[in-house]
């Protein structure tokens, strides 16, 4: 059970493959080691399936929290269903993976990736890409790899390769490269308002990395005498083809010609003439090779092929689009913010072409903060931004169920793309939460949600550093000819080669993600899509202003007031008293909510801004330092037999003692004060249990708060 290790030395870290120890049924497996994460990587095969018309492949990402020392937080105390951030690095194996495997293809295929250790210096997640195109090659699947991936970090003025995740805190980048040796097939990115030029140099810096990878699983193979499967060209029967060319081509062509129509009557005349031919089909021989060639849903493929060639052609010769569109041109955009009642404390629509996008943000305390019980160090989120794709946004009908992988992805793109742009939490400690709701879709709906979203966050009254807005580019590749398109619709990223989505402000980029359907692509064309999306995304910009042009300057009524101050950490016991019961008769005195950080800050909620404010003098008084001698002005708040309580500062009181009420003897302390009366007291002593004790005597006092004695 030893297995074999391969050392690769990488930008002065080790990373290890190590083959034939572990999980020895799976078709093949990798453990890919770096520092002390280890992550197990397997893929398997299984037999295919009749009757389908796509590759049934699944890509798991699996957490276990022993491998960071740590038990579930949950009531069962064992892992359940995945969190948000081990879906999304599921969708980073699948991304770059599906493209490569061959379109004929329809057997199962499984790749699981289990990270088993955890070191904070070394994120797991591009290991795991990079193991499964290890464990895809050793299981011996026709497979146009190798693959792998890499994170760029910039701290100052140097790119870093895989930066841990403090590191990655600190950067100013947080982007993920996955290549072919053809190229570039998958980008993931956050940025910090980036310009153009630094994130493409990223891109570069990160390819040149993962050819190394690639390099390794290369050798490794031959160490271990494995010939990479190569996927054979698909021999199709061209009896069907040749028949819809002579039948439905020129029709398709007029269709796709008629640039005023809109998709609903674009796609009816298309099913007309589909369903015309299909009738004529119908109507041969039972043994005519057509109609045999024609059965199940050989049709329906072979006709969408036709259109997707018809649509290139129109493109890489006409240089037009089916909406009649140029190159790098974007639909029409409309906006509007403010669209429903201020319930909703900021709410935005955003429509660019048939793609609309409801978007609505919500202000909450700190305590609405998102608990994330993962690998990730990170364990709170105070921004969250939530996706919907209802059925009918396409004009379907479909059981509507939790979020999917999908919604979850595209919600953590726009989640991305506006962090960067959020006030700081000391100026602005608000938690935010926005929901876009797809209502219409036809391409880019997660660049939708970026405009909708900062138009509703303004609209909130939130104190935007500068507005984002995104933009979808698309690609048309045949042999050397490359079509960059602008503003992509659903037919051109369905029957397209690349969906590049781009989101930043005037000043950069915040978010990238790049999806290829072909098995890489040169960094010179990425770079050329990148910067395509500047003037698209600043023309979108423009037309988002003119909606609401800076955030309001009051919020929605019915949002919580928060007030934010910070207070010495030592004192967080003295607010909170002996089980709570301090804090508790603050909340219920001033009817506010009330949080305090391990780090000091407080931060105090409530409808009612002066009752916010009273409840910050209530736990300033209780935390300000007091010395001997201070003089104050306070409320006789309870009378015992050896002395009274003035309160000195909201709440906090201190006693006077019987023996210190006056210079003459007193019997009886009611015979100088009482509840309710106003006294000036100087502070004697503070005891060694914090305790203090006032006095009045030698203290002036007003006339109408001098304490006459019987």
């Amino acid at each position: 059970m030893q297995g074999q290790t391969q050392s690769i030395s990488f930008d002065g870290r080790e990373i290890r493959l190590t083959t034939g120890r572990f999980a020895p049924q799976a078709g093949g497996s990798v453990m890919v080691e770096c520092g002390d994460t280890s992550v197990l990587v397997t893929a398997t095969r299984s037999g295919g399936r009749e009757g389908i018309d796509f590759l049934p492949l699944i890509c798991d990402y699996e957490e276990r929290l022993y491998a960071a020392g740590r038990i579930p937080g949950s009531f069962f105390r064992r892992e359940a269903r995945p969190p948000e951030r081990a879906i999304l690095t599921c969708r980073l194996i699948d991304r770059p993976m599906r493209p490569l495997f061959p379109s004929w293809m329809r057997d199962d295929i499984q790749i699981v990736a289990t990270c088993l250790s955890l070191d904070e210096r070394v994120p797991p997640d591009v290991l795991a890409v990079t193991g499964a195109s290890m464990a895809t090659l050793l299981a011996k699947i026709p497979f146009y790899g190798p693959m792998a991936a890499v994170r760029v970090g910039l701290l100052g003025d140097d790119f870093v390769l895989n930066p841990s995740f403090r590191e990655i805190e600190r950067s100013e980048l947080d982007l993920v490269v996955a290549g072919t040796p053809e190229g570039v097939i998958m980008v993931e990115a956050g940025a910090n308002q980036l310009p153009e030029q630094d994130v493409i140099e990223a891109i570069d810096f990160g390819y040149e990395a993962v050819c190394e990878l690639i390099k390794a699983q290369q050798n490794l193979l031959k160490e271990l005498g494995i010939e990479q499967v190569i996927p054979e060209a698909q021999v199709l029967d061209a009896t069907l083809p040749s028949f819809l060319e002579k039948e439905c081509a020129k029709g398709i062509g007029e269709v796709l010609k008629q640039f005023s129509q809109t998709k609903p009557e674009r796609d009816e005349k298309l099913d007309a003439i589909k369903a015309e031919v299909a009738e004529k089909i119908a109507g041969l021989a039972e043994d005519d090779p057509i109609r045999t060639a024609a059965s199940g849903k050989a049709l329906g493929n072979s006709y969408k092929s036709l259109t997707k060639k018809l649509m290139r052609e129109q493109i890489l010769k006409d240089g037009k689009r089916v909406d009649g569109r140029n190159l790098d041109e974007v639909r029409t955009i409309s906006a509007a913010a403010g669209v429903l009642p201020k319930r909703v404390h900021g709410s935005a629509l955003f429509q660019r072409g048939l793609t609309q996008v409801l978007s609505c943000a919500t202000l909450g305390t700190p305590s609405d903060a998102q608990e994330m019980d993962d690998l990730n160090p990170s364990t709170e989120k105070h921004y969250l931004h939530h996706y919907n794709f209802p059925p009918y946004s396409t004009g379907e009908t479909k059981p509507m169920r939790s979020p999917g992988r999908r919604e979850i992805g595209h919600g953590a793109l726009a989640e991305r793309a506006i962090v960067p742009v959020l006030p700081s939490k000391e100026s602005f400690p608000y938690v935010l939460r926005v929901v876009s709701e797809c209502l219409s879709s036809n391409g880019s709906t997660s660049m939708g949600s970026v405009c909708g979203s900062t138009l509703a966050l303004m609209d909130a009254g939130v104190p935007l550093k500068a507005p984002v807005s995104g933009a979808a580019m698309g690609l048309i590749k045949e042999g050397k000819e490359v079509r960059i398109l602008t503003d992509i619709q659903g037919i051109e990223d369905f029957l397209g080669d690349m969906d590049f989505k781009v989101a930043g402000t005037e000043k950069g980029i915040t978010a990238l993600q790049m999806d290829m359907k072909i098995t890489g692509l040169d960094v010179k064309t990425v770079a050329e899509a990148v910067n395509q999306a500047r003037p698209a995304r600043l023309h979108i910009l423009e037309k988002m202003l003119e909606a609401i042009d800076k955030p309001r300057d009051t919020m929605s009524p019915h949002a919580p007031r928060l007030l934010s101050f910070r207070i010495d950490p030592e004192l967080i016991g003295t607010v909170i008293g002996p089980g709570g019961r301090t804090i508790k008769g603050i909340t219920e005195r001033t009817n506010t909510k009330i949080d305090i950080e391990d780090g000091g800050i407080v931060t105090i909620a409530s409808h009612d801004g002066a009752a916010a404010e009273e409840a910050q003098r209530i736990i300033e008084g209780l935390t300000r330092r007091i010395s001997e001698g201070e003089v104050f002005t306070g409320g006789v708040t309870r009378v015992i037999p050896i002395g009274a309580f003035v309160e000195i500062l909201p709440g906090k009181e201190g006693m006077i003692h019987i023996s210190q009420l006056s210079e003459a003897r007193v019997e009886k302390v009611e015979d100088v004060v009482n509840v309710g009366d106003q006294v000036t007291v100087r502070v004697r002593e503070i005891d060694n249990r914090g305790r203090i004790n006032l006095t009045l005597r030698g203290v002036p006092q007003s006339e109408s708060e001098a304490p006459v004695p019987a």
